[in-house]
């Protein structure tokens, strides 16, 4: 793996950490859930032979610190972190955009707020949930993880969390999900390579964090569909093959009927980009249209570190 160029960049409420390799057209990766930059170090690589590639801590994630540990969190402002590394890196140039998640519900919304930066946004099964028919019944689940985590801790809410995200008639008793108090994330990482199950115990410190100011801010988002749709030329929405009827799942492929567009299938489930990190590349670069190397074109020099 190659080491990135590493920096810091101060935003409002927060100092971000973000890593760029490669050269070439800048392509931005937004992590979801607790992954942080880190969660792409099996991808990065292989898309900076196109591409400068660029990702970053979310504020609040590992070693992005936020001015006030307690602040509440929104889409709003971690869209608006993006930008500032877009604004960073590829001042005034359209960048290509991917968003897991969580940071698939920052990119939509990068998309409706700054089209002007946005060349192409890919985003993997972003949990908008606030599309679907049902959303009253996820309004209750979240309002359940909240007055769980609360009252009893994060074992027991991610246990409620996790019993939400199922699949569609899955009571969690067999196969895959067959722990109860396991998440969409945590029932995979038994097949994670050995260096993203590493990876997956350093985040388990930022899990608080996630599920009690992440997950109820993200998943009460409602897009502006009306501005997705005048800009849906530019999306592109993906699943993972083996996480049909999962919450995520299902927000994302209602979101693509909606708007008209084709929903891409890539490999592995919610968290393919870290069980199956080589294929899940591919098929990124490919709903980005790339076909090669386009020569020519070089980033600028980043700093290694920065405050400005």
């Amino acid at each position: 793996m190659t080491e990135p160029t590493t920096g810091s960049l101060r935003v409002s409420g927060a100092l971000l950490h973000y890593e760029v390799r490669g050269r070439g057209p800048l392509l931005l990766l937004i992590p979801g859930g607790t992954g942080g930059a880190a969660a792409f170090d099996g991808v990065a690589d292989a898309l900076a032979a196109e591409h400068t590639v660029a990702t970053y801590d979310p504020r609040g994630m590992s070693r992005s610190a936020l001015d006030d540990p307690e602040a509440e969190q929104s889409v709003s402002a971690h869209a608006e972190d993006a930008l500032c590394v877009l604004e960073r890196l590829s001042p005034g140039e359209p960048a290509r955009v991917f968003g897991a998640s969580s940071g698939g519900i920052a990119a939509l919304h990068l998309l409706t707020t700054h089209p002007e930066r946005v060349a192409r946004v890919v985003v993997h099964e972003p949990p908008v949930v606030e599309v679907l028919p049902d959303a009253a019944a996820h309004r209750a689940l979240l309002a359940r993880v909240r007055e769980t985590f609360h009252s009893q801790g994060l074992g027991p809410a991610m246990t409620v969390f996790a019993a939400g995200l199922r699949r569609d008639g899955d009571s969690g008793d067999k196969g895959d999900n067959k722990d109860k108090g396991d998440s969409v994330e945590q029932r995979a990482e038994s097949r994670l390579p050995p260096q993203a199950a590493g990876r997956a115990e350093r985040t388990l410190a930022d899990l608080p964090y996630f599920v009690g100011r992440i997950v109820p801010a993200f998943m009460a988002y409602r897009p502006d569909i009306r501005r997705l749709e005048a800009l849906s030329d530019r999306l592109v929405l993906a699943c993972g093959r083996d996480s049909r009827g999962e919450l995520p799942y299902r927000a994302a492929a209602f979101l693509a009927e909606r708007l008209g567009n084709e929903l891409r299938h890539f490999p592995g489930g919610h968290i393919g980009l870290t069980t199956h990190p080589a294929a899940f590349g591919e098929h990124l670069r490919e709903a980005f249209g790339v076909r090669g190397r386009q020569p020519g074109r070089e980033a600028a020099g980043v700093p290694h570190t920065s405050s400005g």
